[in-house]
């Protein structure tokens, strides 16, 4: 059971040097070699937030992939020889690793290996300050750990069956998935009577109308949080740097509202994650207006967009009212393309601000809305737009209040 110990310890030991990583990649037809680079700078970010130091990534084109190693043998000796010449201690995979896959991996590259789930539930054990978030990261390392035991305890045997070999009681893998097994149903009711405590708060938060912030991680919500509610949400350029949700009560002219910071979303949220923080993602649920932040000096930040909307989805708050805060302005820079340049073909690379706003974006009408929430660029246009939201929504909760509000913010 030593090992087991062990292992526990080291899931909730924190890094504090940076550890030397190198990053894997597929490309195949559902990811391309655009997207994999994409991916992998995003995976590259992951590391650093983590405490790792990419040395190199590798990348290999296989339609499937091997049952045994995720990747080719040729590859796989490629990349022990570069392990070994610079002392990789971390091999990570962007996709999600087997079991088996990873117990063989281990085996001939002799390092830690890990794949972009692990990571994520490194990362969110790192951040998690309140002891909520704490029994929601660890249930979710515990449910990731379960179907790992094997691959981890290599020198644990199964019963062996036969005559004369049936042992009288449980192995010691047995025993460990028992143990574990015991810890989540033990973590599933912390968490279930936490859940109903927060259940009577939100409840004793009154009629008040519920905005939450959602958006892709590192989009600047806790930044946008700071400056409206004037409060100290803690902000940092790193990925997942909020776990905990912040609830803060704002006021805008004479219309107060409870303005919340959620955890931030990403693509190929482990479904642990997702199942462990729902209760997290209850302010988004209940929330009567989504702002949703969006980087838009991110490269990609469509797909961001979509990537959020999925998880809006699957939490069941798609149809929700919803303003788009693009955000970030200062730092967006685009291409610049000759208008005689008939060769280069003009994307959104080449887009202004205002080019933006005249694609897809128009479609939204007046939900979208474009701001520096560390400059405070725009911010008196956002407080106007919120401020109308909310309103329309008080109204109609409360139609006998109505000579409270004016019809605009600006009457003030």
């Amino acid at each position: 059971m030593l090992n087991f110990a062990l292992y526990i310890i080291m899931i909730e030991k924190k890094k504090v040097d940076y550890e030397k990583a190198v990053l894997i990649g597929i490309i195949n037809k559902d990811q391309n070699e655009e997207k994999v680079k994409e991916y992998l700078d995003e995976l590259e970010f992951l590391t650093y937030t983590a405490g790792g130091e990419v040395y190199k990534r590798f990348t290999q084109r296989m339609d499937v992939p091997n049952p045994k190693t995720m990747i080719g043998t040729g590859k796989m000796e490629e990349i022990e020889k570069y392990v070994d010449e610079h002392e990789i201690g971390s091999v990570i995979f962007d996709d999600e690793l087997t079991p088996g896959q990873q117990r063989n991996i281990e085996k001939q590259l002799r390092c830690k290996i890990i794949d972009r789930t692990s990571l994520i539930l490194d990362i969110f054990a790192q951040r998690a300050q309140t002891s909520y978030a704490r029994t929601q990261v660890e249930l979710a390392q515990y449910e990731f750990l379960l179907p790992r035991l094997t691959g981890l305890w290599t020198h644990l045997e199964r019963q062996k069956g036969g005559i004369g070999m049936r042992g009288p009681g449980e192995t010691e893998i047995e025993t460990d998935r028992r143990i574990v097994r015991d810890r989540i149903t033990l973590l599933k009711k912390k968490l279930l009577k936490i859940d109903r405590q927060m259940e009577t708060q939100r409840g004793n938060r009154g009629a008040l109308v519920r905005v939450a912030l959602v958006g892709y991680t590192n989009v600047g919500k806790s930044t946008l949080m700071n400056v409206v509610s004037k409060s100290d949400v803690f902000a940092e350029n790193k990925l997942f740097a909020t776990l905990d949700t912040t609830v803060r009560k704002v006021v805008i002219g004479n219309l107060p509202f409870l303005l919340s910071d959620t955890v931030g979303f990403i693509r190929k949220l482990p479904t642990q994650l997702v199942e462990s923080f729902k209760s997290t993602l209850d302010e988004v649920r209940e929330a009567d207006l989504l702002l949703h932040v969006v980087d838009i000096s991110h490269p990609q930040f469509e797909e961001h967009i979509a990537s959020v909307n999925q998880t809006l989805s699957e939490i069941k708050s798609s149809d929700k009212k919803m303003i788009m805060v693009f955000n970030k302005i200062d730092q967006y820079e685009h291409d610049t393309i000759d208008d005689d340049d008939l060769i280069t073909e003009r994307t959104g690379r080449h887009f202004t601000i205002n080019d933006w706003k005249q694609t897809w974006m128009e479609k939204v009408g007046d939900r979208a809305i474009f701001i520096s929430a560390l400059n405070k660029e725009n911010l008196d246009e956002f407080r106007k737009r919120v401020y109308d939201e909310v309103r329309d929504i008080h109204i109609t909760r409360f139609p006998y209040n109505n000579f409270l509000y004016p019809e605009h913010l600006d009457e003030y």
